[in-house]
């Protein structure tokens, strides 16, 4: 497995290279299937977040679904180790789902909570091109700033490999997102799935069929 350390807005010691190396070696023993294991390193220059000013993100890469686990602390070693544990979380659940064949409850259709409608706070992590930019490659992040405006947007783009709603719940829980984008594998309509509360989830769906009649 090939670990990959990117820093953003921060220079990464040889020191912390091996650090990351030692920590993350036994990941391999719960993903043995892994071909990469993206590690990236923020740095949040805002006085005021300085009690997350380091965020540490892992991707685990390779066959089958992306695992990801994020993370913030005051330092880089305490960030690593939050996320660390995130990680291995997912993996050993993707393995005991493996082992058990788990199924989700089958969510039923309903409106997206407020909580979705509420943007999520991304950090301005470096100076970026008044252009549009769309991205063009798998899993890296493309960030353009609307016109004179503040507004930063960050786009990525993914692979859309048509599934079912339960393969989309388990991946949504495996990139610790409370929602996940999908093709369905019996009506190729483009949906969304997503957490309300306790083991409750909602399904979205968008009817391309109208937009291809106009």
């Amino acid at each position: 497995m090939e670990i990959v350390v990117v820093g953003r807005n921060t220079e990464i010691s040889g020191r912390f290279r091996e650090h990351i190396e030692d920590k993350l070696e036994k990941v391999e023993q719960l993903a043995p299937l892994a071909q990469r294991l993206y590690v990236e390193l923020t740095r949040e220059k805002n006085p005021r977040l300085a009690d997350r000013a380091e965020r540490m993100e892992l991707t685990l890469r390779g066959k089958g679904p992306v695992i990801r686990a994020e993370a913030s602390a005051s330092d880089r070693y305490g960030a690593l180790d939050l996320a660390y544990a995130k990680l291995m979380e997912r993996l050993r659940r993707a393995r005991d789902r493996r082992k058990d064949h788990h199924r989700y409850p089958v969510p039923q259709p309903s409106e997206l909570p407020a909580d979705l409608l509420e943007p999520k706070q991304e950090s301005v992590e470096e100076p970026v091109d008044e252009k549009p930019a769309l991205p063009s490659e798998h899993g890296v992040a493309v960030e353009s700033q609307l016109g004179d405006s503040p507004v930063i947007v960050r786009q990525k783009l993914h692979e859309a490999n048509p599934m079912t709603v339960d393969q989309a719940l388990y991946e949504m829980e495996l990139v610790g997102h409370p929602f996940f984008l999908f093709i369905d594998e019996e009506t190729k309509q483009p949906c969304v799935v997503y957490h309300r509360h306790g083991w409750t989830y909602g399904v979205l769906r968008l009817d391309t069929t109208v937009a291809a009649e106009d």
